[in-house]
């Protein structure tokens, strides 16, 4: 079966044109510091994870998921896939993990 190496993938943008680069500094908030704080502990320190595979991941991510996603939103999104395929989490502990998150996050509210 032959492959048409011609066709973009929805990630694939280079050559295109796509506006002007926001070139201001972004003040990243905590959970995208989070998000790449855990990247490095997973890749450099504990080996689990390396860079090619997160954008494996994040390359692999539905059109649609990945436009309305962030730039770090992708990278959790590729980080919990590849956990998940690798075994090392397990649907249920994310999903009791991501509930946790929810509930704080609702008290937080609440109390703001």
């Amino acid at each position: 079966m032959d492959r048409d190496f011609t066709v973009r993938s929805n990630h694939d943008m280079g050559g295109m044109m796509a506006g002007t680069i926001n070139k201001d500094n972004h003040n990243y908030v905590l959970w995208e510091k989070r998000v790449d704080a855990m990247m490095m502990l997973l890749s450099n320190d504990l080996g689990i994870l390396t860079v090619d595979q997160l954008r494996k991941g994040i390359e692999s991510l539905p059109p649609e998921a990945y436009d309305k996603m962030t730039y770090y939103e992708r990278w959790m999104a590729s980080i919990a896939n590849s956990l998940l395929e690798s075994g090392v989490l397990t649907t249920e502990e994310l999903g009791v993990k991501m509930k946790e998150i929810e509930l704080k996050s609702n008290k937080s509210e609440k109390n703001s």
